[in-house]
């Protein structure tokens, strides 16, 4: 399952939110479905997740995933975190 978020953390003029999930390919098969590049994927983060724009966060959900907000993010993060691979460079 896909999550977004309901930040709204500003990135220059774009509003930004995250995008997580439960497996890394669940991740980056919606990141490429939304047209989301993979630079934006936050392998050095404290749980692993896209920063992506409030109008693919639109697209996202339209595609199958779920809206959460901050209280079921951090829920979320504690869950995930210790499920997924991690190497040096962080998360894969």
């Amino acid at each position: 399952m896909v999550y977004v978020d309901s930040a709204t953390i500003k990135f220059g003029r774009m509003k930004m939110c995250h995008m997580l999930a439960d497996t890394p390919a669940e991740l980056h098969a919606m990141a490429d479905t939304i047209g989301v590049a993979r630079r934006w994927y936050q392998a050095r983060a404290s749980a692993p997740h896209y920063d992506i724009a409030q109008s693919k966060r639109a697209e996202a959900v339209r595609a199958g995933a779920v809206e959460i907000d901050r209280y079921a993010l951090v829920a979320l993060m504690k869950r995930i975190k210790p499920t997924w691979p991690r190497d040096a460079k962080g998360w894969l």
